[in-house]
């Protein structure tokens, strides 16, 4: 039997659980699906940037700080501004003392230059008609006990400055090829600066309006989201629900289940109870007859072992007086016709109308989400005319035609650089040839004459390898002589070049100098009005136009444009996304269809409520339903009576008392045990009843309590999910709007509309100038000029050691040449002091 007691605690849970759902009505709460996807746009602008270029750090940099270190001591004027300000407006003005003045340092190395140019060729000349006539150089004329020390002492000399002039040989190779990679890429990268500065403002138009198509990305986010709003609007309404609707709607079930089973126990009460008394006065009177019938004839004297039996039959009475029991008649009267309504198929109704919530959902907010959809197709107008916005520009015409003449005149001059760097490459590299040529034969003549002194101990030694290794010598010495005139001149070219280039562009470049000079005025001829071809601002400087850039700023702040251009008027979509907060609030779910107590149920409910079927009085049906119906064992009286008859001597009086018992048999089988089969029925039903009644009363009237607020509060709380939900929804189509947006911002602020590309443009130019082809060029004729003032110490230290790896040779006779009259010394070991 299943009692209804775990009710009323449930109810009273679902009360606390609203009470507590109430309370969170007053924030907004949006889960994980509530967070908006990160939407990838296509970036814009970068066509025309360039890439930053900076020289990486490398093992020249010693070398690179040492060569401007030099020319720091080469020129140390400061930026002729007079002087280039003449030079640039009147040409014939410049005065050839000025220039002199501010290039002295070059004027002196020029000195120097020419001053090795006439006296190194001259000397090789002098010291090879010497050589011819056999005047000059030659041998050791005899030992002595120093020429040892002095023929190492040479050596040494010698071998250092040939490891001085391969390490600068070995530094030249690698800064002529390092110069000539990198003037190849920077000349062909000067097209394609000009070329990508070109459409720094004529191109902003076309990439705004690529901008703004790309509007299209959260529209469609949002129109894709909006195809499952009701679905998942409706999906949440039911997530949340549940907790309060299922178990709302089994308590319902369960609910019905025990009002039926009470009301069977109170109809079984009542029917049982009207069943004995109908049959207690027609049973009491059999009794009372047959218990008339036994005294007597139990009674009798004839009547043996009859006393036991006797006592028995004076209880022969009925033992429980039903029509003492309540009358049940107002309790039924008011539950007539109850049950009315069918629990479990409302329930089950109940049941499916509120699963089919999400699809119902998706029917009741289509319209409003079909004029959504129509809103959010719409592109906004402030960003339809985002490019319409951006003012024609004559600076920009300007600009272009500029960049556009100032490319095509560079080509020229760029492959004649790169032609002549060729030759320059070319040279250098023959050039550093001939130096390797010298160290090779300075090392190779070091080490055969080594190995002829050395070999002079053996008497049966030749002197071939000795006079191999002065030869040698002498063939660098030869060399040194005839290229030396070469090496000069190739050194002073590209040093006057590079140094220049260094000290009076890239120095000045680096302190801003360069700027500053453009920014004065009358500096610049008209034809070359930087301000005018850029389309400054009158209040702007170049200086401060490069500065500005640097930083990021818009073009309209730096460029002359016909107009004035805010972005932030045409990104700004409040306009357009109020028209949309406004529409998402209209949508609207009928929970109307969710009745979780219909009126018939409820009817039921409030006649069992009002039936007073707890005020019953089952103590009084207690009473009687544990008293017997006849007050002695009829059964165990049958079969006392049965064993008397047998038992008499008197046959008559034994047939009687048989019969007798089989009177009582048979009033036992019609009348009693029917009875008895009430009672107990009578007995379970009232008592069941009587342990349900009042918690049952209880949980129909906490039922009828939470049914009645759950009415108005389903609709409620099912409002504030749809509030919140909707609210969840839009701020999450709003920040795909509003990331847009951003991009938008930062697209036309820092890559379309910004000026940044022609500071880095002029950056680039500057390291690609300065870093990347000047170091190298510099260092390259450092190296090479090394080299070939150590040619100098080279040669004398060749010469005098050639002296010393000939054999010895003796004059024989006053008018004899010496180089004639030939005398072997035998090799001294010792010498006598």
């Amino acid at each position: 039997m299943r009692l209804p007691g775990s009710l009323g605690p449930l109810a009273l849970l679902l009360g606390l659980e609203l009470a507590l759902g109430r309370g969170q009505m007053t924030s907004q709460y949006c889960g994980p699906q509530g967070q908006a996807e990160k939407l990838q746009f296509i970036g814009l602008g970068k066509g025309r940037w360039l890439d930053p270029q900076a020289r990486p750090p490398g093992s020249l940099d010693p070398l690179y700080r040492m060569v401007r270190g030099f020319l720091d001591m080469v020129q140390l004027n400061p930026f002729p501004e007079g002087l280039i300000r003449v030079a640039l407006n009147e040409p014939s003005l410049v005065r050839t003392s000025d220039v002199v003045r501010y290039e002295a340092g070059y004027v002196v190395c020029a000195v120097i230059a020419g001053l090795f140019l006439l006296i190194v060729p001259t000397v090789g000349f002098c010291f090879c008609c010497c050589r011819f006539r056999r005047r000059c150089g030659g041998r050791v004329k005899a030992e002595h006990k120093s020429m040892a020390c002095e023929r190492g002492s040479l050596m040494t000399f010698l071998l250092l400055i040939t490891l001085l002039l391969l390490t600068g040989v070995v530094c030249a190779f690698i800064t002529n090829q390092r110069t000539h990679e990198e003037i190849g890429p920077g000349v062909r990268a000067v097209p394609g600066v000009l070329n990508s500065l070109q459409g720094l403002v004529s191109d902003v138009p076309q990439e705004l309006q690529a901008v703004a198509g790309q509007f299209s990305i959260p529209q469609n986010q949002v129109l894709e989201e909006l195809n499952g709003v009701g679905a998942n609007i409706g999906s949440t309404i039911h997530t949340q629900l549940r907790g309060t609707v299922y178990p709302m709607l089994a308590s319902l079930q369960r609910l019905g289940q025990d009002m039926q089973i009470s009301l069977d126990h109170l109809y079984k009460i009542n029917s049982s109870t009207a069943f004995l008394q109908a049959q207690q006065e027609p049973l009491g009177s059999s009794l009372q007859d047959r218990r008339q019938k036994l005294l007597s004839l139990l009674q009798d004297a004839q009547c043996q072992g009859c006393a036991s039996a006797l006592n028995h039959a004076r209880l022969l009475e009925l033992g429980a007086n039903f029509s003492q029991v309540p009358s049940l008649n107002s309790v039924l009267q008011k539950l007539k016709g109850v049950p009315e309504a069918n629990f479990s198929n409302m329930v089950q109704k109940d049941n499916s109308t509120f699963n089919t919530l999400p699809v119902l959902t998706t029917l009741e907010i289509a319209d409003t989400v079909h004029e959504l959809k129509k809103e959010v197709s719409q592109i906004p107008e402030e960003v339809r005319t985002l490019s319409e916005g951006f003012p024609d520009s004559e600076a920009a015409d300007r600009w272009r035609q500029a960049l556009a003449e100032a490319e095509n005149s560079s080509r020229p001059y760029l492959h004649a650089i790169q032609r002549y760097e060729r030759y320059r490459w070319i040279a250098g590299y023959v050039l550093s040839s001939v130096i390797l040529l010298v160290v090779i034969c300075n090392l190779l003549g070091l080490s055969l004459g080594l190995w002829g002194i050395s070999a002079r101990e053996d008497s049966s030694h030749t002197e071939a390898k000795g006079e191999a290794g002065a030869q040698f010598l002498m063939a660098g010495v030869g060399l040194s002589f005839i290229f030396s005139g070469p090496f000069i001149l190739l050194i002073f070219v590209t040093f006057l070049l590079g140094g220049n280039i260094q000290t009076l562009v890239c120095r000045s470049w680096e302190s801003q100098e360069l700027y500053q000079f453009a920014d004065t005025p009358g500096n610049l001829p008209s034809s070359m009005n930087l301000s005018h071809l850029l389309g400054l601002k009158k209040d702007i400087s170049i200086l401060s136009a490069y500065q500005q850039c640097k930083e990021g700023a818009a073009l309209w702040k730096v460029l002359q444009l016909n107009g004035s251009y805010d972005p932030e008027k045409h990104l700004d979509i409040n306009k357009y996304t109020a028209r949309l907060r406004e529409k998402m609030r209209n949508l609207e779910v009928d929970m109307s269809d969710l009745n979780l107590l219909n009126e018939a149920a409820e009817r039921d409910l409030e006649a069992f409520r009002n039936s007073g079927i707890e005020k019953i009085d089952y103590p009084s049906f207690l009473a009687q339903v544990q008293k017997p119906v006849v007050q002695v064992d009829i059964l165990k009286l049958v079969k006392e009576l049965e064993k008397l008859g047998q038992a008499q001597k008197e046959s008559a009086l034994g047939q009687q008392l048989k019969q007798e018992a089989q009177t009582l048999q048979t009033l036992y089988q019609e009348k009693i045990l029917p009875q008895e089969t009430h009672v107990v029925t009578l007995n379970r039903s009232v008592r069941a009843l009587s342990a349900s009644s009042s918690r049952l009363q209880m949980v129909v009237s906490e039922t009828l309590v939470n049914t009645s607020f759950l009415k108005t509060e389903l609709p409620n709380r099912a409002h504030w999910i749809l509030r919140n939900e909707s609210e969840c929804f839009l701020n999450r189509e709003m920040s795909y709007f509003s990331q847009y947006m951003d991009w938008a911002r930062k697209m036309v602020t820092e890559h379309i509309a910004t000026c940044q590309p022609l500071s880095g443009a002029l950056d680039n130019s500057r390291v690609i100038l300065c870093d990347l082809i000047a170091n190298p060029w510099n260092a390259f004729w450092f190296c090479l000029a090394w080299c070939t003032f150590l040619l100098i110490p080279s040669i004398i230290f060749a010469i005098k050691t050639t002296k010393h790896f000939r054999p010895i040779r003796k004059r024989l006779s006053s008018t004899s040449s010496e180089e004639t009259q030939l005398f072997h010394i035998p090799r001294v070991t010792s010498l006598k002091l």
